[in-house]
């Protein structure tokens, strides 16, 4: 018996050696929960390109809208764990919304497996140029002595911006009133025209108005100071340990072999230290922050618990 044990452990270790020697031999598809032309979107197209020239096979980016990223994510955990489909996933729909949707159609720890960690993006919190509010500081000592004056807005009910600003909230001990947008389309007209006095957002929507002087940019939500603005403080200045960024990574559905998930993952690493891949991301507000399966996966069980405590604080309630 033992030795009929020990020749399927060799004969599994060497077919899951050949599976990872011949893979990829066809098109992968990389699933991205957003519309084409979003955030998300533009990481992936650039990733994809870069491991279509690394593995001599083409990626092929898919967009499936749909719940915040939640379709893309349930589509792929019912996908073969072969490394033939993969997602582009961010922090709302591996995140937030395990805390927002009561039937989630999948579980974020036991439903994929983490290939590598990608990107991460902070916030911003701005004001408009006319508002007696210009630095984290004034923010923080005229809230305080002015409960309830203020309103803030963001990209919607239980997104990264409401649930991040609401942590802030808590933490420093402020009283601001939030009000919800459909995306910063709709956020950023709402503080320019002074709809919203505060406002949480993405650079890429707020950077064209901040470089304009439009808007006076306050605060970074990542854990220390953004490099591109090194002057502007970051939030976890004031509030111990907060650092609330929007992330990118790589993943497939669970049970893919582990010799494809490294050779995957490898792929990606020597991707994001190309001087190309690097040079796309140069003029937006992404960090490459590039993770091993094992470290990405550990961020995601770090995330899960921070973002449980958030969406609690935000008190939303569950649909």
């Amino acid at each position: 018996m033992r030795f009929i044990l020990l020749a399927q452990i060799f004969l599994l270790c060497a077919w899951n050696h050949a599976l990872a020697q011949d893979y990829p031999n066809k098109t992968v598809k990389v699933l991205v929960g957003y519309v084409a032309g979003g955030s998300p979107d533009f990481v992936a197209r650039a990733l994809a390109q870069k491991l279509s020239e690394i593995l001599n096979q083409p990626f092929v980016v898919e967009n499936k809208p749909g719940g915040g990223g939640i379709t893309a994510t349930a589509q792929l955990v019912k996908m073969a764990p072969d490394g033939y489909s993969l997602l582009l996933g961010d922090t709302s729909q591996l995140g937030i919304a395990p805390y927002i949707f009561k039937a989630l159609p999948y579980d974020t720890l036991k439903d994929l497996t983490p290939i590598a960690g990608l990107t991460t993006e902070p916030l911003m919190i701005v004001t408009p140029s006319k508002s007696n509010i210009k630095t984290l500081h004034e923010l923080i000592q005229s809230a305080k002595a002015n409960p309830n004056k203020y309103n803030y807005g963001s990209s919607g009910v239980g997104s990264i911006h409401h649930i991040a600003m609401e942590a802030f909230k808590a933490d420093a001990g402020l009283d601001i009133t939030h009000i919800p947008y459909k995306g910063s389309g709709q956020s950023v007209p709402a503080i320019l025209s002074g709809d919203v006095t505060i406002l949480l957002t993405a650079y890429t929507a707020s950077a064209p108005h901040i470089k304009a002087n439009s808007l006076n940019l306050l605060a970074v939500t990542s854990g220390k100071r953004w490099s591109r603005y090194p002057d502007i403080p970051a939030i976890s200045e004031v509030v111990k340990d907060f650092d609330f960024q929007a992330e990118t990574g790589v993943l497939a559905p669970a049970g893919l072999p582990p010799q494809i998930t490294n050779k995957l993952s490898a792929a990606i690493k020597q991707a994001t230290e190309s001087p190309d891949f690097i040079s796309k991301f140069k003029e937006t507000a992404f960090s490459i922050s590039y993770m091993t399966p094992s470290e990405y996966g550990e961020q995601i069980k770090k995330n899960l618990k921070k973002y449980e405590r958030a969406v609690g604080l935000a008190k939303i309630q569950a649909e």
